[in-house]
C-alpha cells in the first residue's frame, strides 16, 4: 500500500512539475524564437566585410554582386548555421548532463570531452602527417569519443553515481590537459599557433558537408532526449522513485552521457573548444521554465543557439575588419553571467 502511494506521489510530482506555468513557458519559448530569428537576420546582414545591409540583403537573395553573393551565401550563411546547430547542441547535451548529474555545474565539458577533443587535434598537428583538416577533426572526434567510452566503462565498473561521473570527468580532463601541453612543449612555432588557434573555437571552419553532419547527429540525438524527458523527469524526483516506477535508472544515466558526448565531440571536432555555452543555456532555461525536462530541454536549444550566434556576430563586427575566435568571447562573457545567474537564481528544483 505504501509502495502504491509512493508511486502515486511520485507520479502526481512530476505531472505537478511540468505543467508548472504552461503558459509562461510557450510565452517565453515564442520571445526567444522571434530574437533568435532578428539576430539572424542581422548576423547575415552585418560583417567585416564592409557590405551595407541593402548590399547583403541583395547578395543573400541572389541578386547582388557575385562578391555579395559570395560573402553572404558561401561565408556569412554557413556559420550562422552552424552558430545554431552547435549552440543549441551543446546547450542540450548541456541540460542532460546537469539533469543526470543533480548537479548546476554540469556540462559536456564535465566529461573531459572538450579536453580529450583539444588533445586529439594537438596529437594530429604534431605527430600526423599532412595536417589536413579532416585529419583533424577525425582525431579531435576520435578522441573525444574515445573519453567518453573510456569514462563510462569505468563509472560502470565502479558503481555509477553523479560524484563518481564527476570526479572520473575532471580525472579525465586534467590528463588531457596535460598530454596537450606535452604536445605542445613539443611542437615547433607553426605547429603550436596551429594549436592554440583550434582550442579558441572558431565557427567559420565548418563547410557545407561538416553542417549536413551536425544535422544528421542534432536532430535524432535530440529526438532521443525528448522522447526520454519523461524517464528523466522521473529521475530528477527521486532515483528511488524512479526505480519504483520501473526507470531502468543505470541504463537512462549510460545512455544520456554517450549521447551527450556525442553530439559534444561531433560539434568540438568541427568548431574546435566553446565554453560556457553548454553551462550557461541550461541556467537561463530552468530560471525561465522552472522545473519538467521535456520544456528544459527543448527551450534550451534555441537559448543557447541566440547565445552563441549574438557572441559570434559581436566577435565578427566588434572590431571589424579582425575576426575574432568566438571561443574566446564565450569565455569572457560566460563567466560572469554564470556568475550573475548563480547569484540571481531561487534555487529552481531538479525534475
Amino acid at each position: 500500500m505504501k509502495t502504491e502511494t509512493a508511486k502515486a506521489e511520485a507520479v502526481q510530482q512530476c505531472l505537478d512539475h511540468y505543467e508548472q506555468n504552461s503558459r509562461g513557458r510557450v510565452v517565453w519559448l515564442f520571445v526567444c524564437c522571434i530574437l533568435l530569428l532578428l539576430l539572424v537576420v542581422l548576423a547575415l546582414l552585418v560583417g567585416a566585410s564592409g557590405l551595407t545591409p541593402g548590399q547583403a540583403l541583395a547578395g543573400l537573395a541572389g541578386n547582388g554582386s557575385a562578391t555579395a553573393v559570395t560573402i553572404v551565401r558561401q561565408i556569412r550563411l554557413p556559420r550562422v548555421l552552424v552558430a545554431l546547430l552547435a549552440g543549441g547542441g551543446l546547450a542540450v547535451a548541456g541540460s542532460v548532463m546537469q539533469c543526470i548529474l543533480k548537479n548546476p555545474l554540469g556540462s559536456p565539458f564535465t566529461l573531459g570531452v572538450a579536453q580529450a577533443a583539444a588533445f586529439g587535434s594537438a596529437f594530429s598537428i604534431v605527430m600526423l602527417p599532412g595536417n589536413e583538416f579532416y585529419t583533424l577533426t577525425t582525431a579531435a572526434f576520435t578522441s573525444a569519443l574515445l573519453a567518453a567510452l573510456l569514462l563510462l566503462g569505468l563509472v560502470r565498473y565502479r558503481g555509477i553515481t553523479p560524484a563518481t561521473m564527476i570526479l572520473t570527468g575532471v580525472a579525465l580532463g586534467s590528463l588531457f590537459t596535460a598530454g596537450t601541453t606535452a604536445l605542445q612543449y613539443f611542437a615547433d612555432d607553426v605547429e603550436l599557433a596551429a594549436i592554440v588557434f583550434w582550442t579558441f573555437g572558431d565557427l567559420s571552419r565548418a563547410t557545407w558537408t561538416e553542417i549536413a553532419i551536425m544535422v544528421l547527429t542534432f536532430f535524432p540525438l535530440l529526438g532521443y532526449f525528448l522522447y526520454h524527458s519523461w524517464d528523466y523527469s522521473l529521475l530528477g524526483a527521486g532515483e528511488n522513485s524512479a526505480l519504483s516506477l520501473g526507470v531502468p535508472v543505470e541504463r537512462l544515466r549510460v545512455g544520456g552521457l554517450l549521447a551527450a558526448a556525442l553530439l559534444t565531440s561531433v560539434i568540438i571536432s568541427f568548431v574546435g573548444v566553446i565554453g560556457f555555452v553548454g553551462l550557461v543555456a541550461p541556467h537561463i532555461s530552468r530560471l525561465l521554465l522552472g522545473t519538467g525536462e521535456r520544456g528544459v530541454f527543448l527551450f534550451s536549444v534555441p537559448v543557447g543557439a541566440l547565445l552563441l550566434l549574438a557572441a559570434d556576430t559581436a566577435a565578427r563586427t566588434l572590431f571589424a575588419p579582425i575576426v575574432l575566435p568566438v571561443g574566446i568571447l564565450t569565455s569572457f562573457l560566460g563567466a560572469p553571467l554564470f556568475l550573475y545567474l548563480v547569484l540571481r537564481r531561487r534555487g529552481y528544483r531538479w525534475g
